[in-house]
């Protein structure tokens, strides 16, 4: 890893993560600045917890659709408490913990945010437990209930169901009386049975004579990260007036072509579907869908939304409903290594892997 210094006048010293340019995890560098004293409708946010998620895994590869230019620091979410706030700004904020999605710029342990955007972290719960249910949780939550609308007595089929998203996509599931299958590699089996889960390698075969096994007339929903054939597969396993949800094109981190060329393609897939004289429905996720432009009335109705859906998945980690799905801890400086284990196909336990500045 390597480490350089960017200093400009400011306020705080903050250490942050760079990703330079397309580079294996080791080329991460490390970066410390002076942050400006937070600016009107800002706060400035000591960060506790953050975390790696398929985006950065993407971001590094350049293919993540939409990141921004390089150099840039990468970081989907985090939870950290508030130091100060700019001019104007509800001073009350201070002292509170608070959780964000950010996109990028997380991997740090000082960030500059829109106060707006940030939510509070209900009283008792661990940072690093309220970082899994960041992105992942309002993932999670958002396909079951506002996608394709669970309800008890349903079956669903959850693809990489030992990953971020995925553990707690079983768990909001199985909470609402929801009969979960799940792929994943055998060695969180044992794991997904204890939230239960019907778990199916997703390497086997006959994976789809499986599914048909414990689901006969198809699944009433599907939740797909992968793309490609998979999103294919996990249409045809749908019943009669079943819903797919894909949300991600995994299948196609590893490839050279521009990312959009495998996008494109996995969004005619859904609208041609959408079109065929069936009772079926599919579409793809983005948690950034409908965000709007900054100070419009859709970016308010969008953080409204956020702010409800974040806050009830958090009281659910609370109240003992979700159990945070902890994979491995990291200290930020070794973010290179908690990004390999993230991608490492050795890995064996399920959820998310934190850094912790």
């Amino acid at each position: 890893m390597t480490e350089l210094n960017a200093t400009t006048e400011g306020t705080t010293t903050a250490t942050e993560m760079v990703l330079p340019g397309k580079v294996a995890p080791s080329g991460l560098q490390r970066v410390r600045r002076e942050l400006p004293a937070p600016a009107a409708g800002q706060a400035l946010v000591r960060v506790e917890s953050t975390a790696v998620s398929f985006a950065e895994s993407a971001m590094r590869r350049g293919r993540y659709y939409g990141q921004p230019a390089f150099p840039f620091v990468p970081g989907y979410d985090l939870v950290g408490v508030v130091e100060a706030v700019g001019p104007g700004t509800d001073r009350t904020l201070i002292g509170r913990r608070v959780a964000a999605l950010t996109k990028t710029g997380g991997w740090a342990t000082a960030v500059l945010l829109t106060a707006a955007d940030l939510v509070e972290v209900p009283d008792g719960i661990d940072p690093d437990e309220a970082e899994t249910l960041i992105v992942n949780g309002l993932t999670a939550y958002q396909m079951l209930y506002g996608k394709a609308k669970v309800q008890a007595g349903q079956t669903v089929l959850v693809t990489g169901a030992a990953g971020g998203v995925g553990s707690i996509l079983v768990q909001l599931a199985r909470n609402a009386g929801v009969h979960v299958i799940g792929t994943a590699s055998p060695r969180h089996h044992e794991a997904l049975r204890a939230l239960g889960v019907e778990p199916i390698d997703y390497r086997d075969p006959d994976l789809a004579a499986r599914v048909r096994a414990l689901a006969p007339d198809g699944v009433d929903a599907a939740f797909d990260h992968l793309g490609g054939a998979s999103v294919t597969l996990s249409y045809r396993l749908l019943n009669r007036t079943g819903t797919l949800v894909s949300y991600s094109i995994a299948a196609a981190l590893d490839g050279t072509r521009p990312v959009l060329l495998d996008f494109l393609p996995l969004l005619a897939k859904l609208a041609f579907w959408n079109h065929l004289p069936t009772r079926r429905h599919a579409s793809f996720y983005d948690i950034w869908a409908g965000a709007g432009k900054p100070d419009s009335a859709k970016r308010e109705a969008f953080r409204a939304r956020t702010r409800t859906d974040l806050t009830h998945v958090l009281n659910l980690l609370r109240d003992g409903v979700l159990t945070a799905q902890i994979a491995a801890r990291f200290p930020l400086a070794e973010a290179a290594a908690a990004l390999e284990l993230a991608e490492s196909s050795t890995r064996t336990a399920p959820g998310k892997v934190i850094l912790t500045p």
